[in-house]
């Protein structure tokens, strides 16, 4: 009996242990910000393939509504190249007009195993004069497969297989009247994952020691019985 108490102890256990952040597709955190802001977007990627691991990450940036820069923050393990191209109409900014624009970042040399997932973060300034962005994605993986993250989502209707990561932009921008941009409450941290895991695992063994304790009550009660 107290075998099979803690074999299920300790499977629940590994499978608390083994679960983690994941979303179904590539997304944008946080899924809002004030046009004309300054705002830090992370892209999160999960590897959804069960053999095959991550390698590059390609994040297009919008055309239609360019971004005339982007700041990468540093991932171990990954090297970013931003990537510009020209504009037609120079884009404003605090530091004068620019005439180029981010036309992609590229993230390569580092790896995303099965069942994992990364968050690649840039700060940007928005522009002023759109409701929504579209961030086409690549997702590379080590055994040849692309993903293409390009479907668009139709207002209102039904999301495709392969939605591109979308940024609704607001009107409001009392959260941009600040000097800086600041890190989105819904970018998790590999802190985050590890506290959570941390205390999963206290409960657990918090739980299990009851369930024997109870387990060994129960044993005492009846041999006393007998």
């Amino acid at each position: 009996m107290f075998r099979r108490l803690a074999l299920g102890v300790l499977c629940c256990a590994w499978f608390v242990c083994a679960a983690g952040p994941a979303w179904a597709h590539v997304t944008i955190s946080p899924g809002s910000a004030p046009a004309g802001s300054d705002a830090v977007l992370a892209f999160n990627v999960p590897d959804e393939s069960g053999t095959a691991s991550t390698t590059e990450v390609e994040v297009d940036f919008p055309t239609d509504h360019p971004i005339a820069a982007a700041d990468v923050k540093p991932i171990p393990g990954w090297t970013a190249t931003v990537d510009t191209m020209k504009v037609s109409s120079p884009i404003k900014t605090d530091s004068g007009d620019v005439t180029e624009a981010v036309s992609k970042v590229t993230w390569t040399g580092g790896k995303i195993g099965p069942g994992q997932f990364e968050q690649f973060v840039v700060s940007v300034g928005l522009p002023e004069d759109a409701s929504s962005l579209e961030f086409k994605a690549l997702q590379t993986y080590d055994d040849g497969k692309v993903v293409r993250w390009i479907e668009s989502t139709p207002k209102g209707g039904t999301e495709p297989e392969n939605p591109a990561p979308t940024l609704t932009l607001t009107k409001d921008t009392a959260a941009s009247s600040g000097t800086g941009a600041t890190v989105p409450k819904d970018v998790a941290t590999h802190s985050d994952v590890d506290g959570a895991k941390t205390l999963a695992i206290v409960a657990i063994v918090v739980g299990a020691v009851g369930v024997v304790l109870g387990a060994v009550g129960l044993t005492r009660r009846r041999s006393s019985a007998s």
